[in-house]
């Protein structure tokens, strides 16, 4: 485990989030950040959610309308349990996930050629710096959309009390087939964390 993750005795939400290398900890993906993508960019046809986790994601996902195809390497109570997103030969018209921590670079490489119309992954802003990045996946396979939360997103890990805000700041990282030109930078509207974190209170069964 991350050396950071437990400081003075206690987790802090804010400080890192660290690699889910064995399986048994994971952080599920707040509800209102998976509205956001999916008010602002349409997704024709099925929607494969790889690293599903709990079903956080494919739930908000499913209630737009589309089919979900829900698979995860580890199980976690949710979808297809043993699938190993890098290793497997299945395609689906749009992929769209959360990915591990450190396994984001092989998600890209796997994503493009599994993915039919779009994929999207949420990654750190902080993702497009480097320059091994810019060489192995900006030059070559550019972002479509980059769709940046101003609104920060914190991850907790399942289970756990959410206390806290985060500090790092995210975006949704969107390849789309049908497109031509360079990456569009855009900014998700505000308001989402309010709207469905206050939703979620009231009913909790809806965003579980």
């Amino acid at each position: 485990m991350d050396a950071t993750y437990n400081l003075n005795g206690s987790f802090k939400p804010t400080l890192k989030r660290f690699a889910d290398l064995d399986g048994p900890d994971f952080f599920p993906t707040p509800a209102w950040a998976t509205h956001a993508l999916m008010d602002n960019e349409k997704f024709d046809g099925n929607v494969w959610e790889p690293a599903c986790g709990d079903g956080s994601m494919s739930e908000v996902i499913r209630s737009y309308g589309n089919d979900v195809n829900a698979s995860d390497l580890f199980d976690r109570g949710y979808g297809e349990a043993g699938i190993d997103f890098l290793a497997t030969e299945r395609i689906a018209d749009n992929i769209i996930t959360n990915p591990p921590y450190n396994a984001a670079e092989g998600f890209i490489a796997a994503g493009l050629q599994k993915s039919r119309h779009k994929f999207a992954l949420l990654l750190r802003l902080a993702f497009l710096e480097g320059a091994n990045r810019q060489r192995t996946i900006f030059n070559v396979t550019p972002p479509t959309r980059v769709w940046i939360f101003s609104e920060r997103i914190t991850f907790y890990p399942a289970g756990s009390v959410k206390k806290g805000s985060g500090t790092t700041a995210y975006a949704w990282f969107v390849w789309d087939r049908s497109h031509v030109g360079s990456t569009e930078l855009k900014w998700l509207p505000l308001g989402y964390k309010a709207r469905f974190s206050a939703q979620s209170e009231e009913n909790p069964m809806l965003f579980k």
